[in-house]
């Protein structure tokens, strides 16, 4: 939706015009494509929606414009970002999700929405999302803190999803380094989460923050260096020229990617990470030479499944442990051959040693062989989640939720997909089993959760190899959850340009 001011009025927003304008900004042409996919659905004309036969929609929740989401460990609860809003769904169903509750937030952007949890008692569970500031974050229930968006201020803002029906700012906490990610190094005891981080204080130095979330209400930057006067971040080569993700294994590894490529760190001890494993010359796209496709923008997000299983030098396979899943995003390019690609890598040693990442295949959307391929369209890999079956769900921007079988390692190969003519699928996840008692379990449901753009949040029923029930939904609802009252969205309070990240190149 345009933000005509006429709009902005009527949302009663005119004191956050300026924030909402600057941030713009920001977006460049990408705002453009977005506002003409969002008035094809404003005007009602028809959208095809183009699946496998082994894909079906099972349910379609409109409204925000979907960024990333998490699912909390502990109550069967999906918190959703976007560019103007935090909400809370109740999947206690998880078919047919039910927002109980939202907080109006515009921020740019908070692209990966993560959910820690800390149990305080017997009786109580705090549960919280992290919302990564980029460059601005504005809340009506807060707005003593809007940031500013010309000096592109860091922080990491605490939101209280305890009560889901009442999603709230908590806490915030300032950053020496990028939040445009931060990620919980224990999601079911949060005390420790690490930035996205960039070169921002020593160029060509990559680091990272540290937060010490101990104190929700009062968390606070870690120094690593007490000696060396003000807050000194961490280091890592992962950075290169710009940090992205980091992603935490069942065995207490964390993945870091970025411009630098993919750097694997004990995280055992949170407050002291040591590297073990990298992707060297052959995932750096900041280093001299270093040209061979496997990242030319950023290495974006990864995932080590079985990790617990890892025997150094063994053969890649995802039984034993030493396949590392990544997505290089490279959205800049128009060209969905070469765009940005899924990618599996060979984890041979934890011993520190340089290169000892190396790479196996990768898939761009081309390569997929499904339909449609958008010509000259925004197509790059982007966000992924994996299914213990080994089929990888895949937002592709426009080219919509694709399914990757990675069982052979070495060849992967489309498993599904599902599209839409006007959309951009910015997150894909598998839907978790919960418990009885409404706590997540090792397994996962054949629902994949789909986060859009221009649509909002999607549920598609997968065929998934091996538990023989096609695309019937493989759970049944869960117990009743903690949300006794309907949750009120809460409206008129706030509204963002409808805009997309832009990063920019390094020359």
């Amino acid at each position: 939706m345009r933000l005509t001011p006429a709009r902005l009025a009527a949302a009663g927003l005119i004191a956050l015009a300026p924030v909402l304008t600057a941030g713009a900004a920001h977006a460049h042409g990408d705002r453009d494509r977005a506002e003409e996919m969002a008035r094809t659905y404003d005007a009602g004309l028809a959208v095809p929606f183009v699946s496998s036969p082994n894909v079906r929609l099972a349910a379609v929740r409109p409204g925000s414009a979907g960024i990333s989401g998490c699912f909390l460990q502990s109550a069967p609860y999906f918190v959703m970002s976007g560019l103007d809003d935090v909400t809370v769904y109740d999947v206690s169903d998880p078919v047919a999700p039910r927002e109980v509750g939202s907080m109006p937030s515009a921020q740019f952007e908070n692209e990966a929405m993560n959910c820690g949890e800390r149990k305080v008692s017997r009786e109580r569970t705090d549960r919280f999302a992290m919302i990564g500031v980029d460059l601005f974050q504005a809340s009506p229930d807060d707005l003593e803190h809007v940031n500013d968006p010309a000096t592109g201020d860091y922080e990491l803002v605490i939101v209280d999803v305890s009560d889901p029906t009442s999603p709230h700012v908590r806490s915030r906490v300032r950053a020496t380094t990028s939040t445009h990610t931060v990620t919980c190094i224990d999601g079911t005891d949060c005390r420790y989460a690490y930035s996205a981080g960039d070169d921002s204080e020593v160029p060509g130095q990559g680091s990272f923050s540290v937060f010490d979330l101990t104190d929700l209400d009062a968390p606070v930057e870690v120094d690593s260096d007490p000696a060396t006067p003000g807050t000194q971040p961490f280091r890592s080569d992962a950075v290169g020229w710009g940090g992205h993700k980091w992603n935490v294994d069942a065995a207490g590894y964390a993945t870091h990617t970025g411009a630098g490529g993919s750097y694997i760190y004990d995280v055992r001890d949170p407050l002291h990470p040591r590297e073990v494993a990298n992707t060297g010359a052959a995932g750096d796209s900041a280093r001299d030479g270093a040209v061979n496709h496997y990242n030319d923008f950023i290495h974006h997000n990864s995932y080590r499944p079985n990790a617990r299983a890892f025997r150094p030098d063994a053969a890649p396979s995802l039984a034993n442990g030493n396949v590392l899943l990544v997505t290089e995003e490279d959205y800049e390019d128009p060209d969905c051959a070469t765009a940005g690609s899924f990618q599996t890598w060979h984890v041979k040693r934890l011993d520190g040693s340089d290169g000892s990442i190396v790479p196996l295949a990768k898939v761009e959307l081309a390569d997929l062989g499904t339909y449609p391929v958008p010509a000259g369209a925004f197509c790059s890999s982007h966000w992924f989640d994996v299914h213990p079956s080994g089929i990888v769900a895949v937002g592709f921007y426009g080219g919509g939720t694709q399914l990757i079988d990675v069982t052979d390692p070495a060849h992967p190969v489309s498993h599904g997909f599902a599209t839409w003519g006007a959309s951009e699928v910015w997150d894909a996840m598998w839907a978790p089993v919960y418990d009885r008692r409404g706590v997540v379990t090792s397994r996962r449901t054949n629902l994949v959760y789909s986060v859009d753009l221009v649509r909002g949040l999607d549920v598609y029923v997968v065929d998934v190899p091996g538990d023989g029930i096609g695309t019937l939904p493989s759970v049944e609802p869960s117990r009743p959850s903690l949300a006794v009252v309907p949750g009120v969205l809460l409206g008129g309070s706030v509204v963002v340009a409808l805009a997309l990240h832009r990063r920019r190149r390094r020359a």
